[in-house]
């Protein structure tokens, strides 16, 4: 599933399309919101907060996506043919670019002064304004006894984390994924870092250009993600991989045995 800079960046390339121009064309192929149409309404802009993708239209209607496992966005000049089949979920189209959802794992169409219901159960965004630590923190302290790697990928604790970040931001601070949370001494240190290195990706093209390590070679660019198997790059220990959570819920996992002891 895209994590959150690759959200930040698809909320980056809508903006340049669609902010301020008027659609010439809406076309959503849910059931849900068949009859809509959007034409004739300007886009006021779009944002991302964690994983969720927010376009706000005149007259106070936002159009709310989630990518989840499958979906992108598109943006080709206006008029090019969409991809066939039911591949396509949404386009949002002016005299100049269209936008083309494709895979969309959620497509809403609400007021815009109703996103909450869609998005305020989401906790602090790692790359929004409104992201703050010490809450972050208190939200996961909440859940002491959990284990640290099934809370960080709760989106209602800190929003926009998923399995690269929380896999590199583990090894980088030494902690086995199974501790549980209230056995991690400086949660706020620990929010802060997977912050930092999500932040440092936020400008990357593609979400496999993602680097922890401070090097772009493609082979080098992760401390643990992608690297089961292979020699820890600290220690030489072998990255080990495995599954966290319970069905259907369960996430990849990949940890150095020696570096993050039990």
């Amino acid at each position: 599933m895209p994590e959150g800079d690759a959200v930040h960046r698809t909320a980056g390339r809508l903006r340049g399309a669609l902010d301020g121009r008027v659609l010439t064309r809406s076309d959503f192929r849910v059931p849900r919101h068949a009859t809509a149409d959007l034409t004739g309404r300007a886009v006021v802009t779009t944002v991302s907060r964690g994983k969720h993708l927010l376009t706000r239209v005149e007259g106070d209607l936002t159009v709310h996506t989630h990518l989840r496992m499958d979906g992108s966005w598109m943006v080709t000049p206006a008029g090019r043919r969409t991809p066939p089949g039911d591949l396509v979920r949404l386009v949002l189209a002016n005299e100049r670019w269209q936008a083309v959802g494709l895979r969309l794992g959620m497509v809403d169409l609400v007021r815009t002064d109703e996103e909450a219901r869609l998005v305020g159960h989401l906790g602090p965004d790692l790359l929004g304004p409104d992201w703050d630590p010490d809450e972050a923190a208190r939200r996961l302290r909440a859940e002491s006894g959990r284990t640290i790697g099934e809370a960080l990928l709760d989106q209602r604790n800190l929003a926009g984390i998923g399995t690269i970040y929380r896999a590199e931001t583990l090894f980088l601070r030494g902690i086995w994924p199974w501790r549980t949370v209230g056995e991690v001494e400086d949660l706020e240190g620990l929010v802060s870092l997977a912050q930092r290195i999500m932040a440092a990706n936020a400008h990357h093209r593609a979400p496999a250009g993602t680097v922890t390590t401070g090097d772009r070679r493609p082979a080098n660019r992760t401390w643990v993600y992608g690297r089961a198997g292979r020699p820890c790059r600290r220690c030489g220990t072998r990255i080990s991989r495995g599954e966290m959570g319970t069905g259907p819920q369960e996430r990849l996992i990949l940890w150095c045995a020696g570096c993050q002891p039990r």
